[in-house]
């Protein structure tokens, strides 16, 4: 069935190679003010888009109302898309055991891990694709876990009618303000809830500002362990530690969204789900909004996060750059 609103095409970064712009990635983007309205914009950003992982932090605010109790780095993790490092594979562990469940429980696809390094270390170490490994599943052990807290059934907890993916949908309305106009099955075989990236970035920006409650825990979890929603290596942890108080999540398909603490928020949708374009162009929202330059903030980190070199021959001979 066809989107009921169709993309207005705006070019919001170009590949220049040798001087040539070479080609282009056309998305949407929205920056809101403190007080949550919008400040400016480019693209369609009231049509609803599928966030991809994105919803995590929002997905974990629903689960902590439903009684879900976690160190502060184990609901980071929960909020991940993790890079499959052994920390994280620890951590996963260590949701189900309190839960009193094994890998076994995991519903998410066998696959290698997300980072590169990672990959390379399993594939040379003989290792094979598996549920853990996946990046989703240190959401996908809170589900679970969320489950038992609540008596539920843990065989059938990606099924959308199951009260605890019922409750996660409400949560999402809740937090984006408006209803989810579409839903669709995830990477990892989750429920996925369509929203506006108007209201993705409220959502982040209720998180960034929360003063109490599951908003606020999540926010808190984000703030102090970066490295758990994403890597160590990751430009998203580079952002997060760049920027005081910031909270984000990136997704598949080039999604991103990023709140700060005094209520700023920004999300973007690459429409072509190009990767390499979504730092550069949160970077390049950052700038125009002035963040990068603000006491307290590593500018030079921010940016860094946008460099994206075009290689020739081994050495740099281009970039791809925002057009914002």
């Amino acid at each position: 069935m066809p989107n009921p609103v169709v993309s207005v095409p705006v070019v919001v970064a170009e590949l220049v190679r040798s001087g040539f712009i070479e080609g282009h990635h056309y998305g949407s983007v929205v920056a809101l003010d403190q007080t949550g309205a919008v400040e400016w914009s480019v693209g369609s950003t009231e049509r609803p888009i599928l966030p991809r992982s994105s919803n995590k932090p929002l997905q974990a605010v629903g689960m902590v109302r439903l009684g879900l109790d976690l160190p502060p780095e184990l609901l980071a993790l929960a909020s991940a898309s993790h890079s499959g490092e052994p920390f994280h594979l620890d951590g996963v562990r260590r949701i189900l055991a309190l839960a009193g469940l094994s890998e076994a429980a995991l519903q998410t696809p066998p696959d290698y891990p997300l980072e590169d390094a990672e990959w390379h270390a399993v594939v040379a170490a003989g290792g094979q694709r598996t549920p853990l490994q996946m990046n989703c599943s240190g959401k996908h052990a809170a589900m679970l876990a969320t489950c038992v807290v609540n008596g539920w059934d843990t065989s059938s907890y990606l099924d959308p009618a199951h009260p605890l993916q019922q409750a996660i949908l409400a949560t999402v309305e809740d937090l984006t303000g408006a209803p989810v106009a579409a839903e669709a099955v995830d990477g990892c075989g989750a429920p996925l809830l369509s929203a506006s990236l108007v209201g993705l970035a409220g959502a982040f920006r209720r998180l960034a500002v929360a003063e109490d409650g599951a908003e606020r825990q999540v926010a808190e979890a984000i703030r102090a362990h970066p490295e758990w929603v994403s890597g160590t290596r990751r430009d998203e942890r580079a952002l997060l530690g760049a920027i005081p108080g910031a909270v984000g999540k990136a997704g598949a398909e080039a999604c991103y969204a990023v709140a700060l603490r005094d209520g700023r928020a920004f999300a973007l949708k690459v429409d072509d789900g190009g990767a390499r374009a979504r730092p550069v162009v949160m970077a390049a929202a950052l700038q125009r909004s002035g963040v990068d330059a603000e006491a307290g903030v590593d500018g030079d980190a921010v940016r860094r996060t946008g460099d994206a070199p075009l290689l020739g021959g081994g050495r740099r001979v281009g970039e791809i750059r925002a057009v914002l």
